[in-house]
């Protein structure tokens, strides 16, 4: 994977997001997206290695489509500016789909990498089941917040839309009742690619993925 070609290709679609130069370019395109297909089969691959639940997903699948769906936002530019993989053993996607934890991943055309582990805005039977878990489970909870490799690369889960007030249902003086306000169980971070070849930004992928094994793990413990 080219990485210099990939983020100035993504860089001119956000300069010029329209289908005139997305046609134009789209050699370009077809190139770029054949390497980074193999970038997240070589990924998919590695991961497996300490994580052999997802050995059986298809990079295809992984990888998430170019164009947006315009329908109901006011921003109406039809391709997305950057390329994505979401790798989890069903091969399936969106957080709607009840796919379970999943490796992400971006690229960007400022030469930004975001990477990710988790359930991002699971449906309400799945987070039903989290929450659930957290209160079967408080120690092994505790144990998975404390985890020094997580800690290293992504700190804390995200409190992106937490509820402000503890859900119904659950005791306001749970120890872990602020984790239970949680709509996400995920924990992500961004960096600089600047310079950065493939080979590179894999490592560091595969490095940050394995910190969050913990999390995978612990999650899919979470039975619905």
């Amino acid at each position: 994977m080219h990485v210099r070609d990939l983020s100035r290709f993504l860089f001119e679609l956000s300069e010029s997001n329209n289908r005139a130069w997305f046609v134009m370019n789209k050699p370009r395109y077809d190139i770029l997206r054949a390497e980074f297909l193999e970038f997240v089969s070589q990924l998919i691959t590695q991961v497996s290695h300490f994580d052999p639940a997802i050995a059986g997903c298809e990079a295809k699948k992984a990888l998430f489509r170019i164009n947006r769906d315009v329908r109901f936002g006011k921003d109406k530019s039809p391709y997305k500016t950057n390329f994505s993989a979401s790798i989890l053993p069903s091969g399936r996607k969106k957080p709607s789909e009840g796919g379970g934890p999943a490796y992400y991943f971006q690229l960007d055309g400022n030469g930004r990498l975001f990477f990710a582990v988790g359930e991002y805005m699971p449906p309400s039977d799945r987070l039903k089941a989290i929450r659930n878990h957290i209160v079967a489970d408080p120690n092994g909870f505790s144990k998975l917040l404390k985890n020094k490799g997580l800690k290293e690369i992504f700190g804390t889960l995200q409190e992106e839309g937490k509820l402000i007030r503890p859900p119904k249902g659950y005791d306001a003086e749970h120890p872990h009742i602020e984790q239970l306000k949680l709509k996400n169980f995920m924990v992500w971070t961004e960096c600089s690619i600047v310079d950065m070849d493939a080979t590179q930004i894999q490592a560091m992928l595969l490095k940050g993925f394995k910190n969050a094994l913990p999390l995978v793990i612990w999650l899919r413990a979470a039975a619905d």
